[in-house]
């Protein structure tokens, strides 16, 4: 290596090189931590959010673990170099869509059907959605990096998914399993024409949940021990006061989840002795209410024999009103229907009761006589007789001298 003296400093023409490939490792090992420690921090914020609100397009920290995912899955991806020799570039879901063949019940064809869907990066971001509702992503990344030859055909060296961040990466997305996505696949958030964004801010401020066992601190610590490349035999370990102090912020985590854990058995023991107590008093008064529809439905039928009796009564004293009818018209049958000589002796009776009431003034029983002498059935058996051809004119019964007054 030459080099020359310049005013005493001494410059190095062969060191050029050997510099810029450690930087660019340096680089590739700091983008690939940055890359996973952020990715971690989103599914943390994922499954927060999802004990409050449905996780959906809308959702800020979905749109922010897509672009994470979608940048790791793009990380130092080859171009495909074309007959011409020019180099074109490359999606992940031209990555997914071979590697991901081998997935029971995978969803690459129905991706690929997708009308409203053309590009390949749009492809890519329905592929993830699609995976997350079907809760298959961490199989997919799985069963893709188990397929080192496609994988190494794909990307290049210092890619993530080709280190040793890509098993945590597989790992780390198995806990968004628990959580159920809904997506509309013909949203905004699927098109294919601007690159996503990370939005950093969230975790800047990120702070550790009193819930979470294990410290952000002490993983942020393995990550960067196990991800560097540059890292030295020194600084691979922390010191054993830090593991002490660590295992006993650990148990004293432990300890405060576990007393969070038997306050909410005993809410739950309560909860439940208060639920059997209702449900017992629902059943008295459950029986209660039965009682009282038999007992009601009891006196209903009482009712409705002592009414269909009360039916019954009417109807016989209706049929004897009808017989008593019949019978008063038998009655005034019978009166039209007299002989010819009791008609002759009424009719005398009558001349015989007009000559005494010309001769004497009315009186009040004669006028009660000659109002029922006056009533209809009188009166139709007067016409009755004046009709008969036996009756005598009234003149020669009056010069009789029978009926003379005295």
């Amino acid at each position: 290596m030459a080099s020359r003296n310049l005013g005493g400093r001494s410059v190095s023409r062969g060191g050029g090189s050997g510099g810029k490939k450690s930087l660019s490792a340096r680089n590739a090992a700091v983008e690939r931590r940055n890359l996973i420690t952020v990715c971690r921090f989103s599914v943390k914020t994922l499954i927060d959010r999802s004990c409050f609100e449905t996780i959906d397009d809308s959702s800020p920290e979905f749109n922010n673990f897509a672009a994470i995912l979608e940048q790791i899955l793009s990380h130092r991806l080859k171009g495909q170099v074309t007959w011409f020799g020019y180099e074109s570039p490359r999606s992940f879901w031209d990555y997914i869509r071979v590697a991901c063949r081998k997935v029971s019940q995978n969803c690459i064809c129905s991706i690929e059907n997708m009308e409203n869907v053309s590009s390949s990066r749009a492809k890519g971001r329905a592929w993830i959605r699609v995976a997350l509702m079907e809760k298959h992503l961490s199989e997919y990344i799985s069963t893709a990096l188990r397929d080192f030859k496609t994988t190494r055909r794909f990307y290049e060296d210092g890619a993530i998914v080709l280190g040793e961040e890509a098993n945590m990466l597989a790992g780390m997305l198995l806990g968004l399993n628990a959580i159920d996505f809904s997506f509309c696949l013909k949203g905004e958030g699927l098109d294919g024409n601007f690159p996503a964004v990370i939005d950093y801010t969230p975790y800047l401020k990120f702070t550790q949940s009193s819930d979470s066992i294990s410290s952000d601190e002490e993983e942020l610590r393995t990550l960067g021990s196990s991800g560097s490349e540059s890292s030295t035999p020194e600084n691979v370990g922390p010191p054993f006061i830090m593991d002490e102090n660590s295992w006993f912020n650990k148990c004293k985590r432990v300890k405060q989840k576990y007393q969070l854990t038997l306050e909410q058995k005993g809410y739950l023991e309560e909860l439940l002795r208060l639920r059997e107590n209702q449900l017992s008093e629902s059943v008295s008064q459950n029986k209660t209410l039965l009682q009282r529809i038999e007992d009601s439905d009891l006196a209903h039928k009482l009712e409705k024999e002592q009414l269909e009796y009360i039916i019954v009564e009417l109807q016989d004293q209706l049929k004897s009103y009808q017989s008593l009818d019949q019978l008063s018209a038998e009655v005034s049958l019978s009166q039209t229907s007299l002989d010819p000589g009791q008609s002759q002796e009424g009719d005398g009776k009558q001349d015989t009761l007009n000559s005494i009431s010309e001769g004497k003034e009315d009186t009040p029983s004669l006028l009660g006589l000659c109002g029922s002498l006056t009533s209809v059935a009188s009166y139709k058996s007067l016409t009755s007789l004046k009709s008969n051809d036996y009756l005598a004119s009234p003149t020669t019964e009056m010069t009789s001298p029978g009926l003379t007054p005295s």
